[in-house]
C-alpha cells in the first residue's frame, strides 16, 4: 500500500455522512454496537460513534517490515518472533505467470535487479521471469545482515506462514496490469490448503485498491472474505457492501464518522463491515485510530501498536 491513495479524507467524510449517515445509521439490520460514544461533525451535529471493546487487530504490513525486509521471509518470521499471528503482503505475476511476494511494480527499490541485469530498464515485475526473480537480492538493501534474501513465490510464502501458524491478509497488487491473477491467485490458494473451511473463516482476507479485483474474487469464491483499500464515499459505501467485507483506508483518510457508517452495513457474509486502517508506525497515531473504533491496524512496527494499544486499554480507554 502506498501512502496518499485512499480517495476520500476525513473531513469529506464527515460532510458526506451529515447528507447520506441519516440513512445508513438507521439500517435496522445492523448489529447493536458493543458501547457508543458521540462525536460531533464538522457542521455541529452529533452521530453516534461504535467502538468494540477489544484493541483493534494488529496486522504486521508486508511482515514486521520495520526490522525485516518487506515481503519476504526474513519479515514474516520477525513477526512471529514478535508474536503477531496477521501478515500483509502484496503478490504479483511475473512474465511466466508465477506470483511473486512483492510491492512494487518494478524490481529496483528492493532488489538489485539494475546491478544483475543493468540493460533491462524500466526492471518491470511483469518482464521478468520466475527464476530470473529468484536470482535476485532482495535484502541487502534493509541492511547487511539480510544480504542474499529472496524476493519469495507465493508457495514460499504461504508455506512459511502456515509453517508459522500465521495468517494472510493478501493484496492484489496492480491487477489492471495482470489480468486473471485473480484466478491466479485462488488456484494456489486452493493448492496450498488455503480455501479450506478453516483457512477461510479464519486466517484469509484478500484485499486490493482495485474495486472490480475484489469484486472479481467475491464472484470467483464468495466464501472468502476481501477488503477493499480506500475510503469510498459514504453514498457509495452500500454498494461495496454487495461484494467486500473490510473497508481499508489509509490513517489519514479515516475518522470516527466514517468509520460509524462503516460498521452501520452489513457486508456479503450477513456481518457488520469492518474497517483496518493503514500505515500507522507510531503510538499517537495508534491511539488515535484506535479511539475511531477501527477493528484493525496495519503497521510496519506491529510491536509499536501493541504497546500503545495495550497502554490505552489499562488506562481505561475512551
Amino acid at each position: 500500500m502506498h501512502a496518499g491513495t485512499a480517495t476520500a479524507t476525513a473531513s469529506v467524510a464527515a460532510a458526506a455522512l451529515l447528507a447520506a449517515g441519516t440513512f445508513l445509521l438507521s439500517n435496522t439490520d445492523a448489529p447493536a454496537p458493543d458501547t457508543t460514544t458521540t462525536a460531533a461533525t464538522a457542521a455541529g451535529h452529533a452521530v453516534p460513534v461504535t467502538r468494540a471493546d477489544a484493541a483493534p487487530l494488529v496486522i504486521s504490513h508486508r511482515g514486521a517490515s520495520a526490522y525485516a525486509p518487506e515481503n519476504t521471509l526474513a519479515a514474516v518470521d520477525r513477526a512471529h518472533a514478535l508474536g503477531f499471528d496477521w501478515v500483509e503482503s502484496d503478490i504479483q505475476l511475473t512474465k511466466d505467470g508465477v506470483l511473486v511476494v512483492i510491492h512494487d511494480t518494478d524490481l529496483k527499490r528492493t532488489t538489485d535487479a539494475e546491478k544483475v541485469f543493468p540493460d533491462r530498464a524500466p526492471w518491470a515485475v511483469k518482464d521478468f521471469t520466475a527464476a530470473e526473480i529468484a536470482r535476485l537480492d532482495a535484502g541487502s538493501w534493509f541492511g547487511a545482515r539480510y544480504a542474499g534474501a529472496r524476493v519469495p513465490t507465493l508457495r514460499q510464502y504461504l508455506e512459511r506462514i502456515e509453517h508459522n501458524h500465521q495468517s494472510l491478509l493478501m493484496e492484489i497488487k496492480s491487477p489492471e496490469t495482470y489480468p486473471g491473477i485473480e484466478r491466479a491467485a485462488l488456484q494456489v490458494l486452493d493448492q496450498e490448503g488455503w480455501l479450506d473451511a478453516g483457512h477461510v473463516r479464519d486466517r484469509l482476507v484478500i484485499q486490493s485498491f482495485g474495486a472490480d479485483s475484489v469484486r472479481t474474487v467475491h464472484k470467483q469464491r464468495p466464501d472468502v472474505i476481501t477488503g477493499f483499500l480506500g475510503a469510498p464515499a459514504v453514498a457509495e459505501l452500500p454498494a461495496y457492501a454487495g461484494f467486500t467485507d473490510r473497508i481499508n483506508p489509509e490513517y489519514t483518510s479515516v475518522s470516527a464518522e466514517y468509520v460509524a457508517v462503516v460498521h452501520a452495513l452489513k457486508g456479503p457474509h450477513g456481518r457488520r463491515l469492518q474497517v483496518d486502517t493503514w500505515t500507522v508506525n507510531d503510538a499517537a497515531q495508534a491511539l488515535r485510530v484506535t479511539g475511531y473504533g477501527v477493528d484493525g491496524i496495519i503497521t510496519n512496527a506491529p510491536d509499536v501498536v501493541r504497546a500503545a494499544t495495550g497502554a490505552r486499554e489499562a488506562a481505561g480507554g475512551m
